[in-house]
């Protein structure tokens, strides 16, 4: 039966042929996808705490007072966590094989794109690397911007739209641009005077 959906084959001797993931897990996420396609996807806007529900009944482990919109797209529920007030915006996608955390009052906008794994291309077997992503608190994707598989924005840093951060984001700094560059420092509004 299951070779009736896949050309994926555990014994294929052709690396690209075989499955990256097992059976249970793409099980897993087919359930996923369902339960949000059912009960979430189709839901007003301002339902946070309903859909947040459901990403709890996956695993996922959400703050307080998050603001999780309808459109976002989230791989794996059970490997997310975020603090309190974090904003998933709208067509945001989160693909987190080796995991996400987002740091309280982290946002991040309209169609970000957090990629957590990559592949090998050096290697015959274009082997799949998976890296967890943390952002710091008070940390801004901004809308369309790409953060790549194992990146850590620091506290406060920024990714300007359609950026793409390939290095690490230090705090309370701006980045633009493919790749990133750092634009200027941002205001620490933590910092006492």
């Amino acid at each position: 039966m299951i070779t009736l959906l896949s050309n994926h084959d555990v014994n294929s001797p052709d690396p690209y042929l075989r499955p990256v993931f097992p059976f249970t897990n793409k099980l897993r996420r087919y359930c996923w996808s369902t339960v949000w396609f059912i009960f979430c996807k189709w839901t007003p806007n301002p339902m946070h705490k309903w859909r947040i529900w459901f990403l709890r009944l996956f695993g996922a482990r959400i703050g307080p007072n998050n603001f999780i919109y309808p459109t976002c797209k989230i791989w794996a529920p059970w490997l997310l966590e975020t603090g309190e007030a974090v904003a998933i915006g709208p067509g945001a996608e989160i693909y987190n094989p080796g995991g996400l955390r987002l740091g309280h009052h982290t946002v991040l906008s309209q169609q970000a794109f957090i990629c957590g794994a990559t592949h090998d291309y050096n290697s015959e077997a274009f082997t799949y690397i998976k890296k967890e992503i943390v952002m710091e608190p008070y940390v801004w994707i901004g809308a369309k911007a790409i953060v790549l598989p194992g990146i850590h924005c620091g506290e406060g840093s920024v990714l300007g739209a359609a950026g793409l951060a390939t290095r690490q984001l230090e705090p309370w700094t701006v980045y633009a641009g493919n790749p990133a560059r750092m634009v200027k420092k941002r205001k620490n509004f933590l910092e006492v005077i």
